[in-house]
C-alpha cells in the first residue's frame, strides 16, 4: 500500500505545466511550477514546514508551544497544518487588505487570527509586524516565526523546489520568473539554480508601492517608492533578509489592475485557478518578452490557490468598483 503518514509528507513535488494560450507570441517554453498542489494550496507549505522542523531542532519551538506569525495568509496555512498535526498553538496575524477567504481558511484550521492596520509603518505597534512580535514577548512558551528573516525559508527552497524545477527540466531551464515578497522562494531556488547552471536568470516580479525593483537597482532604499497597494503576497515596504538580491538578475513591476485582470485570464484562458500573484508573475513574464530566445526553457512559479481570492479577483462586482473591468 502507498500512502503519506500524515499530511505533512504530502508537501513538494509539485508538477510543471505548459503555458499555451496566453505565452503564445513568446518565441520560448513556458512552464508553469504549480505550488497549488500542495495540501495548504500553496508554495509556503514547503518553507513553513521547514521553519517549524529546524525551530524544533534548536529548542526554540517546544512541545505544547504556541506558533505566532505576521502572514499575507499563505505561510499561515502552512504553519498551521504542521501545528496540527505536531500539537502546537497557531496564531496568524494579518493586515486587513488581504481577502476574507484567507482569513476564514486560516480559522478553519484552528487559527487564532488577528486582523491589522495595512497602512502604518512596520514599526507602527499597529502593524502586523509589531503586533506579532508583541505577543511572542506576551505569550510564554510562544516562538515568533518572521519568515522575512528566517533563513529557514530560503533553505527549503534550495533544498527542495529548486532541484524539483532542474530534474523536471532535464537540467534546460535558462530562466525562472517568480513574484517576490518574504524573498524565500527567489533567493533559495535561484541560488539552487545558479549553482547547477550560472548562466540561468532570475528574474522577480514586483509591484507598484514596494522598494524591491529600485533597491536592486540603485542600492536606495526609497521610502517615496512605498505606498498602498491592492496586489497581495509580493512586493514589500521592508528589505527581509531572505531577499538575496545578487542572486536577482533583475525585476518588472507589474500594476494592481494588471495583475488582477491576468488573475482572471489564467482561468478563463488556460484553466489555471490561481491567487492573485499569478496574475502579476505572468504579466510580468510577458513584460520580460526581449529577454526570452527560441530555445529559452522559462519556468515561472505560481504560488496559490484562487479559492482565497473568489470575493475580490474572480468577483466581477469588486474588479468594476476598483475600476479594473470596464
Amino acid at each position: 500500500m502507498e500512502y503519506a503518514e500524515n499530511i505533512l509528507e504530502t508537501i513538494g513535488k509539485t508538477p510543471l505545466v505548459k503555458l499555451n494560450r496566453l505565452t503564445s507570441e513568446l518565441p520560448c517554453l513556458v512552464l508553469a511550477k504549480y505550488e497549488t498542489f500542495n495540501p495548504g494550496n500553496s508554495v509556503k507549505d514547503r518553507m513553513a514546514l521547514q521553519m517549524v522542523e529546524d525551530a524544533e531542532e534548536l529548542g526554540l519551538l517546544r512541545p505544547g508551544g504556541t506558533i505566532i506569525e505576521g502572514t499575507s495568509g499563505n505561510t499561515g496555512m502552512g504553519l498551521a497544518l504542521a501545528a496540527v498535526v505536531k500539537g502546537y498553538r497557531m496564531i496568524c496575524v494579518i493586515s486587513d487588505k488581504q481577502s476574507k477567504e484567507k482569513i476564514d481558511i486560516l480559522k478553519a484550521v484552528g487559527s487564532e487570527v488577528h486582523v491589522c492596520p495595512t497602512d502604518v509603518a512596520p514599526e507602527d505597534p499597529r502593524s502586523y509586524y509589531s503586533t506579532a512580535k508583541r505577543l511572542a514577548t506576551e505569550i510564554p512558551n510562544s516562538w515568533y516565526v518572521n519568515q522575512y528573516d528566517n533563513p529557514s525559508n530560503c533553505k527549503a527552497h534550495f533544498l527542495s523546489t529548486g532541484p524539483e524545477i532542474w530534474e523536471q527540466t532535464g537540467g534546460k531551464v535558462t530562466h525562472f520568473v517568480v513574484g517576490v515578497g518574504t524573498g524565500g522562494t527567489i533567493s533559495g531556488v535561484g541560488t539552487y539554480l545558479k549553482m547547477k547552471n550560472p548562466k540561468v536568470k532570475v528574474w522577480g516580479i514586483d509591484t507598484y508601492g514596494s522598494v524591491f525593483k529600485k533597491y536592486h537597482e540603485t542600492g536606495i532604499f526609497d521610502k517615496n517608492e512605498i505606498y498602498p497597494y491592492v496586489t497581495e503576497g509580493i512586493g514589500e515596504d521592508i528589505l527581509p533578509k531572505n531577499v538575496r538580491f545578487e542572486v536577482i538578475d533583475g525585476f518588472t513591476k507589474v500594476t494592481d489592475k494588471d495583475a488582477a485582470v491576468y488573475t482572471q485570464k489564467l482561468a478563463k484562458e488556460e484553466g489555471m485557478f490561481l491567487g492573485n500573484s499569478a496574475g502579476a508573475a505572468i504579466k510580468g513574464l510577458l513584460q520580460l518578452k526581449e529577454q526570452f530566445g527560441k530555445d529559452d526553457v522559462v519556468v515561472v512559479l505560481f504560488h496559490d490557490h484562487g479559492s482565497r481570492y473568489v470575493g475580490k479577483m474572480f468577483n466581477d462586482d469588486w474588479m468594476r468598483q476598483m475600476g479594473y473591468l470596464e
